[in-house]
């Protein structure tokens, strides 16, 4: 009898067709979900069955609960070499192994510049405006060269960003809390001595830094206030690293002149929320890592981590 693969939130309904899957179907049956089961329930009672289930990035988070109702699990693989929403040790304890992927930063970096460039010129309202044959002209875009860019973590991702910024011919500025002076030259962008600094300075602010309990609610009111009543704020990294009741009074008030979001505490975000009809709020459903050629490696890498366990020798395991 062959082993059952659940892959979840498979939303593009790409899973089966971007990778080749011929390397183990003789010993699994592979069985894609294309919608998000909301409800912890729900979810059990669709892969009770299942030895194996593949997970895209943090789209569906696997507590201790989950596994204490998934006695039948035994490998759980993630897109990606973290995922935060994978509860590692009750993996462990309940003899799961978990296993990730390689993958590529340039599309989160490349979204980031989407959402700078769609805040800055407008993008949204006037395609919105010439589709509809409404008004010819009526915003005024803001001039990247010259301002500044402020990146809050300088690490893969914020130094792809950085290097688009000085092409741009803006002044690019960094701060994280282990930043050094030396890391910041070393990448060509000059070195904020404070968080505040960079919030009162910049013009963008775009953050890249990993969720962890320092950095959970590193921008807040406070923060937020700093920030210049015409700059924008862009999170293509973790929802809870900016405190979002306090982001979302200051985008009623207009403290600060809008942001650009791809990451949201609930996903998908529910049809209420402020976000969705905020004007100065350009939103995209997480879509940092959604592209082709991310897609292609991470499934292409499902598969040898699959075939690796059946073998007995998994490989890029996490737990």
């Amino acid at each position: 009898m062959k082993l059952r693969c659940a892959i979840l939130d498979d939303y593009q309904q790409i899973a089966l067709s971007i990778a080749d899957w011929t390397a183990i179907t003789d010993r699994v049956e592979v069985i894609p979900f294309h919608h998000h089961f909301d409800h912890e329930d729900s979810l059990v009672e669709a892969i009770r069955d299942f030895d194996m289930v593949v997970i895209m990035r943090e789209r569906t988070p696997f507590p201790a609960s989950l596994f204490d109702r998934l006695p039948r699990l035994r490998l759980l693989v993630t897109t990606g070499m973290r995922n935060a929403a994978v509860d590692m040790v009750a993996a462990a304890s309940h003899g799961v192994t978990v296993c990730g992927t390689d993958g590529s930063s340039y599309s989160t970096s490349e979204l980031t510049w989407a959402l700078i460039l769609g805040l800055a010129r407008n993008i949204v309202k006037e395609n919105h405006s010439f589709r509809s044959n409404g008004v010819w002209q009526s915003t005024i875009g803001t001039d990247l060269h010259g301002k500044t860019l402020g990146i809050i973590g300088l690490g893969r991702i914020g130094r792809q960003v950085a290097r688009v910024g000085i092409a741009f011919g803006m002044k690019v500025t960094a701060w994280s809390q282990n930043l050094t002076e030396e890391q910041a030259m070393a990448a060509g962008v000059q070195f904020a001595a404070s968080k505040d600094i960079l919030l009162e300075t910049s013009d963008f602010v775009s953050i890249h830094l990993v969720l962890s309990d320092r950095t959970r609610g590193l921008i807040g009111r406070s923060e937020l206030q700093r920030m210049k009543r015409t700059a924008y704020l862009i999170n293509t990294s973790r929802a809870p690293i900016v405190d979002q009741s306090a982001l979302e009074e200051a985008l009623r008030n207009q403290t600060i002149a809008g942001a650009g979001l791809d990451v949201f505490e609930v996903e998908p975000l529910p049809q209420d929320h402020p976000y969705r009809t905020l004007p100065n709020v350009l939103a995209t459903p997480h879509l940092g890592y959604v592209s082709l050629d991310t897609y292609k490696t991470w499934y292409r890498q499902v598969v040898e981590d699959i075939d690796a366990f059946l073998s007995g020798a998994p490989v890029r395991q996490l737990n």
